[in-house]
């Protein structure tokens, strides 16, 4: 009895350590002392992006991180950690898989590949979030500035490799994801992005 006991709180704690509401919460509490109505969270861990209004998780999105892992340093194609919030929003009239350069559509529709194949370019498709660092010396100014990083959420042609880190530090999402995203979300909506 006693072991089922502790194996039922066991599952509990994991959980509730596990919830991704209250991970964000905890995080931007401490460091901004406050929490948001709304905010997407970012789990490297898991690759999972989290639509969280009103303390629910509204919807939960299958991503992908960078490939070299997590950091913060300008050139390391790496994804960045910390509290971020969408600066620019790109792509109004980019149809469903339209590939931009310079966050501009030329009239190309990319290649999806729903396997793991790669594609020669990294295609950033569909539509762009572009992200801002909100901590000072963490993600933003000098060499950390995820803006200057051009760090972005956006579509991507390898939707088959969602789910393991496989970008150059951007957050990639499926192409019917992030266009459905970029009709629910408003410039400076709040990205916390943790290695959890």
């Amino acid at each position: 009895m006693g072991k089922i006991i502790f194996t039922f709180l066991l599952s509990i704690s994991l959980a509730l350590a596990q919830n991704p509401v209250q991970t964000a919460n905890d995080y931007t509490q401490a460091k901004k002392n406050a929490t948001y109505k709304e905010l997407l969270y970012v789990s490297v861990k898991t690759q999972k992006m989290y639509h969280i209004i009103n303390n629910e998780v509204v919807k939960k999105y299958t991503i992908s991180t960078a490939k070299k892992g997590t950091g913060n340093r300008k050139n390391s194609n790496q994804t960045p950690l910390g509290l971020h919030s969408v600066k620019e929003k790109h792509g109004d009239n980019t149809p469903l898989n339209g590939r931009m350069i310079g966050r501009i559509f030329y009239g190309q529709i990319a290649t999806i590949y729903k396997d793991s194949s790669r594609s020669k370019t990294d295609d950033v498709t569909t539509r762009i979030f572009w992200l801002s660092g909100e901590e000072e010396g963490i993600n933003k100014g000098g060499n950390v500035d995820s803006y200057e990083r051009y760090i972005y959420i956006h579509g991507t042609s390898e939707e088959g490799r969602l789910g393991k880190p496989a970008s150059h530090g951007c957050i990639r999402m499926s192409n019917k994801d992030v266009l459905n995203l970029y009709n629910k979300v408003a410039t400076g909506i709040k990205v916390l992005i943790l290695d959890k």
